[in-house]
């Protein structure tokens, strides 16, 4: 069968949701086709935190301007449906038991709030803290908050007992994001555009402009206008097009933990501790660890960088547990296969945190683990803009930023696409960037870890 797209949209995960809310719903395109082999949303989508954040260390304010967009659209989409995604605001909270960390904390919030993340204030000082509300996202500060000594204790008593300060980041949150994603698939589906479930096979493109897109299924979509919304699947789609684009894949877990005992109270923002941490294994299980080549590392100094917020704002008893110290690139396979002691590890690493979580070592049952992959390139900023190949187009390598700008990201892939005005920060988002030696020089630079916590 021969139909016939305005566009075609390839991945029906957030990215490719909201894709397909911009240009059916904001440029009223009436033709937008979205193809997916997946239900929507359930391949990496829904495996996040799904958490927010207007902090971003550097190495400029690139990223802070466009997942700063980003949050204004959320907020404006939460306004718009009454918040049917749950759009909280109760924030990031780095806590850390190092003074020479807390300075550290001090300096690099200084350094986000002269790009625009607003102002630092410390306590105790001469402004009052505010603590964050239980739900909801308006009315709220902005900027940061560092807190020190007792002050530390009184807001967060459930912390290590030798947690000497805390930076409250406070435009920051989480989202249900398979709630939002659906809510831009219902609003693009209700203006026109379609879901199709596929498999997107081969790319005509004959004479180098996109013509038309197969399906396994033997179904023909023609069109001019194609965009890879695909995820880790990035670069098979990518190669339909003879095109190698500059990405690579992570495997990050997290652990979903129930808690009723209570140990994190339901209001709590979400917990971040800095510090390397170390973790006291029992001797039998130090040597079984040692014995084994693959586990031996975690016996030693571990990053920092553990986390815990809870799940269901104030509902329900669970939480999510997540520990960045595996970064080594992987090969996209589905379904993923995790470390098996990743849900003791994260969990012990997080008693350094929230000590009470002690009481659920060992009980295996409590909770389990699972995750997705980060689709990164070498400098950890997406892809978006034209490919080579005229009419084709790219929203991907939103690396473990995807639910927090894919708003954002979405509206420039959209501009791309409408041939619409750009926002100045356009340009340091094309697929083209690489193809300047100096960018590519402070690509070399900086890393592929940058604003990843």
């Amino acid at each position: 069968m021969r139909s016939t797209a305005d566009v075609v949209i390839c991945g029906a995960g957030i990215a490719g949701a909201a894709a397909a809310y911009h240009l059916a719903v904001r440029h009223r395109i009436p033709r937008v086709v979205i193809i997916d082999e997946r239900d929507p949303l359930t391949l990496t989508s829904d495996k996040g935190t799904q958490a927010y954040r207007n902090w971003w260390p550097g190495p400029d304010d690139t990223m802070l301007r466009l997942v700063s967009r980003s949050i204004d659209l959320l907020e404006d989409s939460a306004a718009e449906c009454g918040n049917t995604f749950r759009m909280s605001r109760r924030g990031y909270v780095f806590a850390t038991a190092d003074q020479s960390q807390a300075a550290r904390l001090l300096e690099t919030a200084k350094s986000v709030s002269e790009h625009g993340m607003g102002s630092v204030r410390v306590h105790p000082g001469p402004d009052p803290y505010r603590p964050a509300q239980a739900e909801g996202y308006a009315d709220q500060p902005v900027g940061a908050d560092l807190l020190t000594g007792d002050e530390v204790h009184r807001i967060y008593p459930y912390l290590a007992p030798d947690t000497i300060a805390a930076l409250h980041i406070r435009r920051a949150g989480w989202v249900n994001a398979v709630a939002l994603g659906s809510w831009f698939l219902k609003q693009a589906i209700a203006a026109g555009a379609t879901f199709t479930r596929g498999r997107v096979t081969q790319i005509n493109a004959t004479g180098g402009q996109i013509r038309d897109v197969q399906l396994g299924s033997g179904d023909t979509i023609s069109t001019d206008r194609f965009v890879i919304a695909a995820g880790p699947g990035l670069p098979d789609v990518a190669a339909l097009l003879e095109l190698e684009l500059p990405v690579f894949h992570e495997l990050h877990a997290k652990m979903t933990l129930r808690d009723p005992l209570g140990v994190v109270r339901r209001d709590a923002p979400f917990l971040i501790w800095t510090d390397p941490t170390r973790i006291d294994w029992s001797e039998g299980d130090r040597q079984e660890l040692e014995a084994n080549p693959r586990a031996a590392r975690l016996v030693g100094t571990l990053p920092g960088g553990v986390h815990v917020r809870p799940v269901d704002l104030v509902h329900g008893d669970e939480l999510y547990l997540i520990w960045t110290f595996e970064t080594e690139r992987k090969a996209f396979a589905w379904p993923p296969s995790f470390d098996p002691h990743y849900g003791e590890v994260v969990l012990r690493g997080c008693v350094r945190m929230v000590p009470g979580l002690a009481a659920y070592v060992g009980q295996q049952q409590a909770g389990f683990v699972d995750g997705g992959y980060y689709c990164k390139t070498p400098e950890n900023r997406p892809l978006i803009g034209p490919l080579p190949v005229r009419g084709a187009f790219v929203l991907g390598a939103l690396s473990g930023m995807g639910v927090m700008s894919a708003h954002a990201s979405a509206e420039l892939l959209a501009a791309h696409v409408t041939g619409d005005r750009l926002p100045t920060y356009a340009k340091w988002f094309l697929p083209s960037r690489y193809d300047d030696p100096e960018y590519q020089a402070l690509v070399d630079k900086w890393g592929p870890l940058v604003g990843q916590l």
